[in-house]
């Protein structure tokens, strides 16, 4: 019966031309890899090598065998492969990058998936920013990430929409949550802001830009903030109002500006989450566990219309 030892000693010989490189490639006695050819030809019924003084000559057959055998040999080095990347993936350490405010949506949540499943590995959920996940992905220290973006496309990276995420206006004085904000009320507005250290690319931002670009006015910020959290007690306080996403405010809220609410603005603007890894990337076992698991998560709490 034909063997993978065969067809490796097959492929040494006919590469090295001699069944003594063969066998030293090997690490075999010659004897060996001699008589394994020879297996190897009676169990196909015909001769791949003639000898030619102290080498060898591949037939014809031996000619038409070779793509076959490395084929073969290249499929089991791949399961190889496949096997052991499996085995390290329970055992290593699992990178994945996210925007700040993702802690609100998956993060706690989606470290207690990936250890339910595989309690032996570490995890390490990176990211303050989106705008710093991207270029962590470009210099290739992540593989893949779940990160905030205000439009689809940057250079050599390949996006893939997962979720819409309402942005909000939230306040503490119900007069102003009576009506959708309109840009030019929203160009009036004091502002406490989340980001601060990202102002500039900031996607909340940007899309409030956008939206404001007809007023010919930036938001006005009162108060700048890394956090959201810090921006949503401030709120809560009643020295300025915000914009965040809806996600976050209905988990804010309650907990720390329980008098505050939220609306709409108008029209409607949203901030996309998207799946993000190097443009034409092969993803490991690993990235796309993440991706799977931070996918479920996310779409369970951003479940709302986005109509």
């Amino acid at each position: 019966m034909l063997s993978l030892h065969q067809l490796t000693c097959f492929l040494a010989t006919y590469e090295q031309g001699s069944l003594t490189a063969a066998a030293e490639e090997l690490g075999y006695a010659q004897p060996s890899v001699s008589e394994q050819i020879r297996a190897l030809e009676k169990t196909l019924g015909v001769e791949l090598f003639r000898r030619v003084g102290r080498g060898v000559v591949p037939t014809t057959v031996a000619d038409e065998l070779r793509p076959h055998a490395e084929r073969v040999l290249g499929s089991v080095e791949d399961a190889r492969k496949a096997v052991q990347s499996a085995k390290s993936f329970e055992t290593g350490t699992i990178r994945f990058g996210m925007f700040g405010t993702a802690r609100l949506y998956a993060g706690a949540g989606l470290v207690a998936d990936v250890l339910a499943r595989y309690p032996g590995v570490r995890v390490e959920l990176i990211g303050q920013n989106s705008t710093d996940v991207q270029e962590e992905l470009r210099r290739g220290r992540l593989e893949a990430a779940m990160i905030a973006v205000p439009q689809m496309g940057s250079e050599g990276l390949e996006f893939t929409p997962v979720a819409r995420d309402e942005l909000v206006y939230i306040s503490a004085d119900p007069a102003r949550l009576e009506t959708p904000v309109t840009a030019h009320r929203l160009s009036l507005a004091s502002l406490v802001m989340p980001e601060t250290t990202w102002r500039a690319v900031d996607s909340t931002r940007l899309v409030l830009r956008q939206m404001l670009h007809e007023t010919g006015r930036n938001p006005q910020t009162r108060i700048e903030v890394e956090d959201v959290e810090t921006a949503v007690e401030l709120v809560g306080m009643g020295l300025a109002d915000s914009v965040i996403p809806r996600g976050a405010a209905e988990q804010l809220l309650p907990r720390l500006a329980p008098d505050a609410g939220w609306v709409s603005l108008r029209p409607r603007q949203y901030d996309t989450l998207a799946i993000v890894h190097r443009a034409g990337a092969t993803l490991s076992p690993a990235a796309r566990l993440m991706i799977e698991l931070a996918t479920a998560r996310i779409n369970s709490i951003v479940d709302h219309d986005a109509g």
